[in-house]
């Protein structure tokens, strides 16, 4: 049997920028609109799908967004994250500010989105060892 998340939706006060920070941030590109979705496909095929909820009071529930990735592509990640300013963190629970975590002997780190989505960078899958 072959499972393989396809895609997700990502709810967004502001769909078309919160698709191109990502894209930025991991240095993808934003596709086309498809339907009410804007998405952005990482390298495995998985799409995430920035969608608006209804109307500008809806309440945005925050979701975690984890990227496993190489070390070259971690240090190009992490660059264009200090080059925007953006505020990092080695823990999920933004308790470490402005550092990465050597968990399980890859690095790891955390920050966020415009709509308060926590993202997250790592080189080795949790429970790998070091």
């Amino acid at each position: 049997m072959t499972i393989a998340l396809n895609h997700t939706i990502v709810a967004a006060k502001d769909k078309k920028a919160s698709a191109q920070f990502l894209a930025d941030i991991l240095g993808l590109e934003v596709s086309p609109q498809y339907g009410p979705f804007i998405p952005v496909e990482i390298p495995n095929g998985v799409t995430l799908d920035y969608y608006e909820g209804e109307g500008d009071d809806a309440p945005i529930t925050p979701q975690h967004y984890a990227f496993l990735v190489s070390d070259e592509e971690f240090d190009a990640i992490f660059g264009r994250i200090k080059e925007a300013g953006l505020t990092y963190w080695a823990d999920p629970q933004h308790k470490i500010v402005k550092e990465i975590n050597t968990n399980d002997g890859g690095r790891g780190v955390y920050w966020d989105d415009p709509n308060g989505h926590v993202l997250e960078i790592l080189t080795k899958p949790y429970g790998s060892g070091s």
